[in-house]
């Protein structure tokens, strides 16, 4: 992955473009949601801490560490949320997808199967990669849900890896895969036709 390169990816239905500061304001409106930032670290909650969160990512990128783009949705012609990249290792040949998020209007739109479908086939078809990894908190059902929904392996977890939100105590992660063989075995092909 070059973190030089300005990709962009997208179908009929969403494009993904690299995260900038202009999207503060154009994402802003959706960011009050508490939903939104329910299992999210650092600084991230709401539209106080948005603007921090969008240089902070911005700087990653800057830093090699992650890849994160804005979500726009074709349909409507509004942006929707952000998605990245981040962890990857040319050696190891994977890369970690996540810190996904959307606003309230989109989620349940078909939205996040179309952002998943390309940031996929960009890591396993043209950055040939062998993996991609994902996560999410133990109490996060609907992430969890979501991954699953898209073909991606349980593979395992990581024990009180998270503070409990439910309550007090700790919260185990689980870990996610899509790999290669996954995705051109079928995977890729389901999940195109859920799109």
């Amino acid at each position: 992955m070059d973190f030089s390169m300005d990709y962009i990816l997208e179908n009929a239905i969403v494009r993904l473009e690299p995260l900038r500061e202009l999207h503060i304001s154009k994402l802003e409106g959706l960011v009050d949601d508490p939903d939104i930032w329910k299992f999210f670290l650092g600084r991230s909650d709401g539209s106080s801490n948005f603007g921090c969160y969008i240089k902070d990512t911005i700087q990653h990128r800057n830093e090699k560490a992650e890849y994160p783009f804005a979500v726009y949705d074709k349909r409507v012609g509004q942006y929707a949320g952000s998605t990245r990249f981040f962890d990857y290792s040319e050696e190891l040949k994977n890369i970690r997808l996540g810190y996904s998020w959307h606003g309230k209007p989109y989620r349940g739109s078909g939205l996040n199967k179309n952002c998943k479908y390309l940031l996929f086939e960009f890591a396993l078809e043209k950055l040939n990669l062998c993996r991609v990894g994902l996560g999410a908190h133990a109490e996060n059902g609907t992430s969890i849900n979501a991954m699953k929904s898209i073909g991606c392996t349980h593979e395992g977890t990581l024990r009180n890896f998270f503070p409990s939100i439910k309550g007090e105590g700790r919260a185990d992660a689980l870990l996610f895969s899509m790999t290669k063989e996954d995705w051109v075995n079928g995977a890729k092909n389901q999940l195109k036709k859920k799109l």
